[in-house]
């Protein structure tokens, strides 16, 4: 369901932010954002000159490539459009993410490491949406394979017990641990009324 009628009004910005997941053929994952900024009019820039209609004002990329254990292994960043001319200067910087889980406490992590002058405030704020997308790239793969592996095993007769637990487990409403999508994905960690 769309959101409801607005009043009237007129459009004066756009950010895009588009975040893909890949698996490589060498078993990493490399997750890339891009964002943009555009506004609907143009305006004299100090460092750029006049930026048309529609003309980036921002328009930035991240890529980090991460293992099965979430960790990041590279990072690289590019800066085509922005504000100042010093702004691509800063993209090296983010290198400093290698090393990093994505997981709890990563944002606090990410702005030790390319926080306030280290790094771009654009750029930095892309990491969230890229970390997420690295969750939805990832964990569902994994899951598939690991059923399809605990499958193989039980049609072998070599199957272990498997414990279903989730890292998202209470990491929103859906996934409460009390919740009807956690008593089904993952009932080891369920805590309803009727848990066992």
């Amino acid at each position: 369901m769309p959101l409801s009628d607005p009043a009237p009004r007129e459009h004066i910005h756009t950010r895009k932010v588009t975040c893909t997941g890949y698996r490589r053929a060498d078993g990493l994952w490399d997750i890339e954002g891009h964002i943009t900024d555009v506004k609907t009019y143009g305006f004299e820039n100090h460092d750029r000159g006049e930026i048309p209609p529609g003309e980036p004002i921002h328009q930035m990329w991240l890529r980090i490539t991460v293992g099965n254990d979430m960790v990041i292994q590279a990072a690289e960043a590019v800066t085509d459009h922005a504000p100042f001319a010093a702004c691509g200067e800063i993209a090296p910087n983010y290198d400093k993410l290698v090393g990093l889980k994505i997981g709890p406490g990563l944002k606090q992590q990410i702005r030790e490491r390319v926080g306030g002058i280290y790094g771009c405030t654009h750029l930095t704020e892309l990491m969230g949406p890229v970390a997420t997308t690295a969750f939805q790239t990832i964990f569902p793969i994994r899951a598939r394979e690991a059923a399809e592996k605990q499958r193989r095993e039980e049609a072998a007769g070599t199957a272990t017990p498997r414990k279903r637990r989730s890292p998202l487990v209470n990491s929103c409403h859906g996934w409460r641990s009390d919740g009807a999508a956690v008593k089904r994905i993952a009932p080891d960690s369920y805590t309803g009324a009727d848990a066992d």
